[in-house]
This record gives structure tokens, sequence and C-alpha cells, in this order.
């Protein structure tokens, strides 16, 4: 040990593990990893790889080289994974990094139901039809589109009710 870390001993140390660990698990979300981390940095300040100045408190310094061994860990992991993983079978998983956002043909089958499905309205008798226009594809209140139609609110339900069901038939 150099004289530097020498000036912090292992009782002042590992009276801060608790606090490290934790701090270790909430940037890790592993118990056994953030412990293996914890160690590392008590080993870092042992060898004389990390020396206390005194220009932070001793919890500070130590949370920042814990800090930097968990950036370094996950580099460090980041650059083991690779783009295609190989399941327990061996087989390969090229489908665990699927984009979140809907691929061409989907969006094709989306816009193909969606016209599928506005040309049904089209073709629901007028008062149903007056409705679901109202207020499901123009989102407009209850009170607006009882007003529009002259209808009450529980003959608009009623309209909602049997329009849907002829849709979904």
């Amino acid at each position: 040990m150099n004289a530097q870390a020498a000036s912090v001993s292992w009782p002042d140390m590992v009276s801060h593990r608790g606090y490290l660990v934790r701090f270790a698990q909430r940037r890790l979300h592993d118990p056994m990893l953030a412990e293996d981390v914890v160690h590392d940095v008590f080993e870092a300040v042992l060898s004389g790889r990390a020396a206390f100045a005194g220009r932070a408190a001793l919890r500070s310094w130590l949370t920042a080289i814990l800090k930097n061994k968990i950036v370094d860990l996950v580099r460090q992991r980041a650059g083991l994974d690779s783009w295609e993983q190989i399941d327990e079978e061996g087989e390969d998983r090229a489908d665990t990094l699927a984009c979140p956002q809907p691929r061409p043909d989907e969006v094709a089958e989306q816009r193909q139901a969606l016209a599928r499905t506005l040309a049904r309205i089209e073709q629901l008798p007028e008062g149903l039809r007056d409705v679901i226009r109202l207020r499901v594809l123009q989102d407009q209140p209850t009170e607006a589109v009882c007003d529009a139609l002259a209808i009450s609110e529980e003959n608009l339900f009623v309209r909602l009710h049997r329009a849907r069901k002829q849709l979904a038939a």
C-alpha cells in the first residue's frame, strides 16, 4: 500500500459498505454483481490503485470510485453482447433485439384493416353511421353528439352498441 492509501483504514471503508452495495444494486439490478463491484472498489483502495487525498468526504470518494467501476463493467458487458444471441439449444436468436416500431408489412396490414373498417362504417345504416363518425372517429363529447343528432344519451349508447356489434360481426 502507498502512503496516501494508508490514511484510509479498513474499518472506515467497511463502515460505508452497506451504502455502496445499495448504490450499486440500484444501478445494476443484480445483488451479486453489486457485491463484486464494491469488492473491486475496496481492492483498488487497498492495493493503492486509488489514493484518498482527503479533498472530499470518504463516502463521496468511495462512491466516485464505485461509479467508475460500474461504468467500466457496463462497457465491458456491452462489448461482450452480440447482436445475434445463441439460446440454450444453440439456435440463433436474432429476434431478441426487435425494433419497437411496426415492420413495413405490419403497417400495410394495419392500413388495409383500417380501410376495411372505414368501408364497413360507411355501409352502416345512417343513424348508426352518424354516431360512430361523431363519437368514435371525431371523438366528440357525448353531449355534443346528442345535441347534433337530437337524441338522448341513452339512445346514443344504444346506437353505439348496435353499430359496434354490426362492425364486429
